[in-house]
């Protein structure tokens, strides 16, 4: 069976293809194409410039991915796009590619939940069985453990989740968006040297970043740290953005270190979160899927505490955890197998899907 997946749920469209041989045998992957709308530093980017970007690269993709796989339109069993959660003007700009693919080419549609698009692509990549699940994006913080066929939420943020608090910090401090703020983020904060001491907010099985990342706003204005003009750091603030410092009396604080202080709250919340899960369902083992996933040093400090467990922590590279196609293709064709079809007139989409909401019919 050949599934064709789209996704568009935030800035980042992607195509992908998935084949999974009848005999039973590993699936592979066809194809894995995406195109990501970056805008100007200091910018976050808006639903109606993200929808427009979709729909401009929305063609374009899919037939690069048909050419990539060497697939042809008859040899695909099923259109499967993302239904939910996200933004909605790229989301609706998706479905209605993905309806326009089912009446040109006669193929059944399949609508997917977005984030259990990204754990069943975890748990296939990875080959992790029944782990906890944190699961951490740019619109996602969420606790998982699967239980009875649904994928139940232990914990999750209160507000904002931890990649929007890390991309907003960006903007503060005029980072660029190219090829990721998160991503920026984190190649500054292994040039910190110092910790600076900002809030924690655990509350039970839940996290809070709203209140954090006020406070180290705060702090980045108050040093003189954020971004020049409106923003926008100059070419030498940019090519250097760690050395420019203020002096707090005591010591000189950097971007730098503001960087590695907020990494290392917000990452130690949710490695306390996700122990928590662990020792109330007894599970050793930690899956880490989202955007989020591939920061080098979550997934380190997770590691150490699955270590101490007995456990082991498994993560994707940024192929996969990073939204993508293939994700959507992989979770729709698990589904389609199992007889689950999205109808014509009920192919749309909504922005608050939860992942408790799917009924899962392909896990024992």
């Amino acid at each position: 069976m050949i599934a064709i997946g789209l996704e568009g749920s935030a800035n980042k469209l992607g195509v992908g293809i998935m084949l999974h041989p009848k005999d039973g045998s590993p699936a592979q992957i066809l194809s894995n194409i995406r195109h990501t709308y970056v805008p100007p530093p200091g910018e976050g980017f808006l639903p109606k410039d993200t929808a427009q970007h979709h729909r401009a690269w929305f063609v374009k993709l899919v037939k690069q991915s048909l050419k990539d796989s060497g697939v042809r339109v008859e040899d695909v069993d099923c259109i499967c796009y993302t239904k939910g959660p996200g933004m909605g003007g790229p989301l609706q700009s998706v479905a209605v590619g993905a309806r326009m693919l089912s009446l040109l080419w006669g193929k059944p549609l399949v609508g997917v939940n977005h984030c259990v698009g990204h754990i069943e692509m975890g748990r296939q990549v990875t080959g992790a069985s029944n782990p906890i699940v944190l699961y951490v994006s740019g619109g996602n913080t969420q606790v998982i453990a699967y239980s009875s066929h649904r994928y139940r939420i232990f914990g999750e943020t209160l507000d904002i989740a931890v990649g929007n608090c890390l991309d907003r910090f960006a903007r503060v401090l005029g980072i660029s968006n190219d090829p990721a703020p998160g991503y920026n983020i984190e190649q500054l904060a292994k040039k910190g040297a110092q910790l600076v001491e900002i809030p924690y907010a655990v509350k039970g099985m839940d996290c809070s970043f709203s209140g954090i990342l006020g406070h180290i706003e705060t702090l980045a204005n108050s040093l003189g740290l954020n971004g020049v003009s409106g923003g926008a750091c100059d070419d030498a603030a940019q090519n250097d953005l760690d050395g420019n410092s203020q002096s707090n009396g005591k010591s000189k604080i950097t971007q730098a270190d503001l960087c590695f202080s907020l990494q290392e709250t917000i990452y130690a919340m949710l490695v306390e979160i996700t122990e928590r899960a662990m020792a109330h369902v007894g599970s050793k083992d930690v899956l880490i899927v989202g955007g989020v996933a591939s920061n080098e040093r979550l997934q380190e400090m997770m590691g150490i505490m699955a270590r101490d467990r007995g456990g082991n922590v498994f993560a994707t590279d940024e192929r996969y955890s990073i939204d993508n196609g293939i994700m959507i293709a992989q979770a729709g064709l698990m589904a389609y197998k199992q007889g689950f079809r999205t109808e014509l007139e009920d192919a749309t989409c909504t922005q608050r899907f939860r992942t408790d909401d799917v009924f899962v019919t392909w896990r024992d």
